[in-house]
């Protein structure tokens, strides 16, 4: 298998992938989804239910199932078009918001892309500093962070089907579920877990934009769902390991991550992910629970650098695919180190970028959902040069459900204390599913306004 890792290996970019090459089943899904659903951003994200919304443990419960359950089904419905067509999910907006008009969630998606994988890099870096200690004085970050860099360029180029079949299901997964299920054993049987769940809450802001927090994670994925999902065996397949694998993953890990913040008592920290790491290093075998969850993580870094390339693909079809994979290594890693020096700005930061994510993508991915529900059957040339340049509905019912989404989870700086302190609208269930919701009615009756135009793309 290395021999076939040197070889240049197939590159799909735009193309749809031959029927003969959507191999992956049910369970191969299930295991990609689970494994990125995992990792110590995730865990931090939990922490942040209770750093920055002030929840009690049940509530971070509850907020962690409904919130990986609706996410998860916008994600594994997001990753349906591609699935059937075989298409990346950049490619598969084509049809629906118009041939030059992907190219905008196409950018965007490849600028949030980059921020994740520098935020994977960082955290990961710092988490080996840590166990390593000081090799190289204050650069021993940067030089972990290097070598996190090369490791998930290496798996970038090797594509995902040698990803998920030889690097998660014959090795990442395991340690990493053995590692994960000890950390829960460790916090659950901590003598501060009983009285955790009797701390009241301090939050300030509705359970609603916590929600919000939850649902942005998966979110984050969904603008990629499609190319790993496109070598799917079946679009079923693909719905239902991304929905089981997803949901278990993501409410686990944020779940687990408020507990370990609580029961080890770092609330009164200054939010930062040191300190976090610190805690779980902390714990008996926590050195090796973090190492076998960084191992693991390294797949979600792969995800971000791969996906950032294809979506740049579909701005530029004739762009070299390993070159757009080791450019966005190289830039990760220059982004990954900064991080890592300014790491105390992280929390203010990475909750803010969330929120902007969610901002962004539940609008895009309620036109896309209505979109197939009203169309239900798409031309294959509109994937290729078929489409329109734009289609002027899809456009303003996305721009509308950004509007949504921001009236009622606010625009604050990035730095301040919460994001939702600018908000005009108050929302007991957040901004999610407004937006959502708003983006999807829209679309749909634009397009049944433009009813002669959409049975000319049906046929």
């Amino acid at each position: 298998m290395a021999r076939g890792w040197l070889r240049r290996p197939e590159e799909w970019g735009v193309d749809p992938v031959p029927p003969a090459r959507r191999t992956l089943r049910a369970f191969d899904i299930g295991v990609l989804w689970f494994s990125l659903g995992v990792g110590l951003l995730v865990l931090f994200a939990g922490a942040l239910l209770v750093l920055a919304f002030g929840l009690e443990l049940r509530e971070v419960l509850l907020v962690s199932i409904v919130g990986s359950i609706i996410g998860s089904l916008m994600l594994a419905s997001a990753g349906g078009l591609g699935a059937r067509h075989g298409v990346p999910t950049m490619v598969s907006l084509r049809p629906v918001l118009g041939r030059k008009a992907s190219w905008a969630p196409s950018a965007l998606n490849s600028f949030q892309l980059l921020g994740w994988a520098a935020f994977e890099l960082m955290i990961m870096g710092l988490g080996l500093s840590l166990l390593s200690g000081p090799l190289l004085g204050g650069a021993t970050p940067v030089l972990w962070i290097g070598v996190l860099a090369v490791w998930v360029t290496l798996l970038a180029l090797g594509g995902p089907l040698v990803v998920v079949r030889v690097w998660l299901e014959r090795v990442a997964i395991w340690l990493v579920l053995g590692s994960t299920i000890w950390l829960t054993y460790m916090a659950v049987t901590h003598p501060g877990f009983p009285a955790a769940f009797s701390v009241p809450a301090t939050r300030e802001p509705p359970l609603g934009l916590a929600l919000d927090l939850v649902i942005a994670m998966p979110i984050s994925w969904w603008p990629l769902v499609a190319d790993y999902n496109r070598f799917a065996r079946r679009p079923r397949e693909s719905f239902a390991g991304t929905f089981l694998g997803y949901t278990l993953s993501n409410s686990w890990f944020y779940f687990l991550g408020a507990t370990v913040l609580v029961v080890f008592g770092l609330t009164g920290e200054s939010g930062g992910p040191v300190a976090f790491v610190r805690a779980i290093i902390g714990t008996v075998l926590g050195s090796l629970v973090l190492l076998l969850i960084i191992v693991d993580e390294t797949d979600n870094a792969f995800a971000n650098v791969y996906s950032t390339a294809v979506s740049a693909q579909n701005i530029a079809p004739r762009a070299d695919q390993r070159t757009l994979v080791v450019a966005t290594g190289v830039a990760a890693f220059v982004a990954g180190s900064y991080l890592a020096s300014a790491w105390e700005l992280f929390a203010s930061l990475y909750e803010g970028f969330l929120l902007f994510i969610g901002g962004v993508f539940v609008p895009l991915l309620g036109v896309l959902v209505a979109d197939q529900l009203v169309r239900r059957d798409y031309d294959p040339r509109e994937f290729a040069d078929g489409a329109p340049a734009v289609r002027p509905f899809a456009v303003i019912a996305w721009a509308a459900g950004i509007a949504v989404y921001f009236a009622i989870a606010g625009v604050g700086l990035v730095g301040t204390p919460v994001m939702w302190a600018s908000a005009l609208v108050a929302s007991p269930i957040g901004a999610s599913l407004p937006a959502f919701a708003a983006s999807a009615a829209i679309h749909a009756v634009g397009l049944r306004i433009s009813a002669p135009t959409a049975e000319r793309a049906t046929g």
